[in-house]
């Protein structure tokens, strides 16, 4: 399944093609059903290429045009994102900025404050569009799979993106409390695959 009609999508948090539903992320002017993998293909790295702007790699909203150029660059967190085969689908990317922090308002784990700093929040890829968090918005997920602890749920710490800010540094996001922020990129953070699905 590489498409979708609008009128199928389900509730956040329900199975679909190969991961989780987890909300809209608008991309050069197509709108896509961003998918999250299972927990079972989380991996750990340092993002790569430290000290080299990587051409390609730096839209907020377009996982699969990051991870690629990340990949042939020689990440090789990238590498194995973009080698996964998990229930028949080979597409798998690094999350965006953008879709790092749809998959932060769906499925926040825990019940602490949210970050209310710089830009927390402010998502013009979303549909639709995130607003700047206030402490208690969003919440924690009423998905139980994915509260801390269960078998879905975030770890209360770093994940990367597949979004540059410069040479040195890549956009991350805590899951505990959404603090999103840059960070060097021979730091090492956990990543949660993504996949898309065009809407017709």
């Amino acid at each position: 399944m590489n498409t979708i009609n609008k009128s199928e999508l389900p509730a956040i948090g329900t199975e679909l093609a190969g991961g989780f539903y987890t909300g809209i992320i608008q991309t050069e002017g197509n709108l896509y059903a961003l998918i999250t993998a299972p927990k079972a293909l989380e991996l750990t790295g340092e993002w790569g290429n430290y000290g080299t702007k990587i051409p390609g790699a730096n839209s907020a909203n377009n996982c699969t045009a990051n991870a690629i150029a990340m990949a042939e660059a020689g990440s090789e967190l990238a590498q194995k994102v973009v080698l996964i085969d998990h229930a028949g689908f080979k597409d798998w990317a690094i999350p965006s900025r953008d879709a790092l922090e749809i998959m932060y308002r769906a499925f926040k784990p825990t019940e602490q404050k949210n970050y209310c700093s710089w830009r927390d929040g402010e998502n013009q890829s979303s549909v639709p569009q995130g607003e700047l968090y206030e402490e208690t918005t969003p919440a924690q997920t009423e998905i139980e799979s994915f509260k801390t602890g269960n078998s879905e749920a975030f770890e209360t710490g770093w994940y990367w993106s597949s979004t540059q800010y410069r040479a040195d540094d890549a956009y991350k996001q805590d899951f505990s409390d959404g603090d999103q922020d840059y960070n060097l990129k021979y730091g090492t953070a956990r990543v949660r695959p993504v996949r898309r699905l065009l809407i017709s």
